[in-house]
């Protein structure tokens, strides 16, 4: 699938952004991705929701190989293969993968950091200057000292 085909597949369901991702495409949607256009097909994000509904059109989950096994990812679904001629209904689908995928980053947004660990990183920021500082310390007194000049005393006045 190139750029231009995707482009005209999601025209009724609105702007989308392309993004090249592995063998293919990321697709996204403000900001969120919600499918994958990989050489074996169209992917949408699916969820406990969702999913049921690919299951009733005979889909099957995103997989891939690797030297040792086979890894599913259970997240990324099949897209029906009639629904390439149907834009209206693939908008649709696509507003339902947008929809799983915000929902997915909904449960996934970082909590806040905690107070001490805030002091941990401060305390390892400092411990990072003294190094440098015993390093140039180190370095000043490999070098070698600067070969004195002899002071010449006079011995007029004695």
């Amino acid at each position: 699938m190139d750029r231009e085909f995707l482009t005209d597949l999601f025209a009724d369901f609105g702007p989308v952004t392309l993004r090249r991702m592995f063998s293919g495409y990321g697709i996204s949607a403000d900001g969120t991705n919600f499918a994958l256009a990989l050489r074996a097909g169209l992917y949408f994000r699916a969820d406990e929701e969702t999913i049921p509904q690919f299951e009733a059109e005979g889909s099957k989950p995103f997989q891939y190989q690797t030297r040792s096994k086979t890894v599913l990812v259970n997240s990324y679904w099949q897209l029906p293969a009639r629904l390439f001629d149907d834009t209206e209904e693939l908008a649709v689908w696509a507003r339902s993968a947008l929809a799983a995928a915000q929902r997915a980053a909904l449960r996934k947004r970082p909590r806040k950091a905690k107070a001490p660990a805030k002091k941990a990183v401060a305390k390892k920021a400092a411990g990072k200057k003294t190094v440098g500082k015993k390093v140039a310390v180190k370095k000043a007194a490999a070098r070698k000292p600067a070969a004195k000049k002899k002071r010449r005393t006079s011995l007029r006045g004695a």
